[in-house]
């Protein structure tokens, strides 16, 4: 399946990472949960840019926009800057070790709250609390268990 349909497996692990970003836990838990959808999204774009790009990003970005009820088009917009930025580097990511690569991971996950962060200032929405930046350090430091096991997911060339 996955040498044959990198697509398929691509579309199957985003959905997964979909429920996980949406599962309902305690308020406690919540604010350190990685956004696994993201990290999903960025570990597609680093090892397969054709079979997970731009539209992965986007599309994946408004599936949270509309679960979440947030302003349609603010993870889309956030999760696509930060795909294509993965897409752009992903020669120079996949050489290097996971440390590095879990500090690009840390540092994508701050662009993209950035742009969440940004965008709730534009469209009125309260600047919650700085424990907002939490799940950053905390997907981060999960990056090298996420590259894990979606490596086993795919055959690398």
């Amino acid at each position: 399946m996955t040498e044959r349909h990198p697509r398929l497996t691509v579309m199957l692990t985003a959905f997964c990472g979909l429920l996980l970003t949406l599962l309902p836990l305690p308020h406690w838990l919540a604010i350190v949960r990685p956004q696994l959808l993201v990290l999903t999204v960025i570990y597609w774009s680093i090892m397969i840019p054709r079979a997970g790009g731009l539209l992965l990003g986007f599309a994946a970005g408004l599936a949270i926009d509309v679960f979440q009820g947030s302003v349609l088009g603010e993870h889309a917009l956030a999760l696509a800057f930060v795909t294509y930025l993965a897409v752009r580097l992903n020669l120079l990511l996949r050489a290097k070790p996971l440390f590095e690569q879990s500090l690009f991971v840390f540092a994508a996950l701050m662009v993209y709250e950035f742009v969440l962060w940004v965008i709730d200032g534009w469209s009125g929405h309260p600047l919650s609390t700085p424990t907002r930046w939490l799940h950053t350090l905390t997907g981060g430091l999960i990056w090298p268990v996420v590259a894990g096991v979606l490596g086993r997911f795919h055959a690398t060339r």
